[in-house]
């Protein structure tokens, strides 16, 4: 599941950097935007079953391929 949730990422931001470094910081470096994100939650649910409600996260929980995978595996 790892590899799908780095895949749709590398995706959406249009850069495998997020697969090679997983402390990348997504929104700083301008690889991920407001609407990059919700696809993001989007996506997540559609590939991993795994619902994740804009309000229920913050940009700093998930600001990094690091924490994204730790929140998605806390979901699971």
């Amino acid at each position: 599941m790892e590899e799908k949730i780095l895949d749709l990422l590398a995706e959406i931001c249009e850069d495998d950097i997020v697969k090679e470094d997983l402390k990348t910081e997504l929104f700083q470096s301008g690889l991920l935007d407001s609407l990059g994100f919700a696809e993001l939650l989007a996506g997540l649910e559609e590939e991993c079953s795994v619902v994740i409600a804009p309000s229920e996260v913050t940009r700093d929980e998930m600001d990094t391929p690091e924490k994204i995978l730790a929140l998605v595996r806390s979901k699971c």
